[in-house]
Parts: C-alpha cells; sequence; structure tokens
C-alpha cells in the first residue's frame, strides 16, 4: 500500500507563487508516475502534471509555462514537487497528489487548498 502526505497549499496573491510538496512511501518499487490533480467545487478532477520515476513531464494546457514539476526518488520514499508560479484565481482549488503504478493502480493524498485572492 502507498502512502501520499502532501503540504505546501496556502493563501497567495494573484501572481504569485506556491510549492505542493509530496511524500510517498509504502509500497513505492511499483510506482510509475507521480502527479498533481485538482478538483473545483461540481467539477471532475483534472490532471495538472505528472511526471514518471525516468523524468518525462506531462503538463495541462492550462498551466504551461506556470507550473512546473520535479521527483525524487531513493529506496525509502518518493518525493515530487509542483512549483506554481504565475497563479490566477482560477488556479484556487483543490490539489490532490497521485501516484500510478505500472499495473494501473492509482493511490490519492488527501488533498491540500490552494486559495488565490485578486
Amino acid at each position: 500500500q502507498v502512502q501520499l502526505v502532501e503540504s505546501g497549499g496556502g493563501l497567495v496573491q494573484a501572481g504569485g507563487s506556491l510549492t505542493l510538496s509530496c511524500a510517498a512511501s509504502g509500497s513505492i518499487r511499483s510506482i510509475n508516475t507521480m502527479g498533481w490533480y485538482r478538483q473545483a467545487p461540481g467539477k471532475e478532477r483534472e490532471l495538472v502534471a505528472d511526471i514518471t520515476t525516468s523524468g518525462t513531464r506531462n503538463i495541462a494546457d492550462s498551466v504551461k509555462g506556470r507550473f512546473t514539476i520535479s521527483i525524487l526518488r531513493n529506496n525509502a520514499k518518493i518525493m515530487v514537487w509542483l512549483q506554481m508560479n504565475g497563479l490566477k484565481p482560477e488556479d484556487a482549488t483543490v490539489y490532490y497528489c497521485n501516484a500510478q503504478t505500472l499495473q494501473g493502480k492509482s493511490s490519492w493524498g488527501q488533498g491540500t487548498q490552494v486559495t488565490v485572492s485578486s
């Protein structure tokens, strides 16, 4: 079983920056992709960015050029960061860390709130 612990959400002014962190522990050997999703009230959860353990990145068009994702892996855990620059009010919502295995199993963090004031 994979445990995901997120941190780094909070309140920021429009145009500001935040970094979200996610630590994966437990059965991490089979994880091949880590990512960040977000879900606004009444909307479906959407991919923001993901990255494979070999470093291949996938960034949503809506955040391309403003958000970056990075990963660090060792024997005990995997860390993934989402650096968010140039935040806009429409970026404000709950962000979720996700881990996926090659077998297609998905694990989710508890979510962290990002609030952007205009």
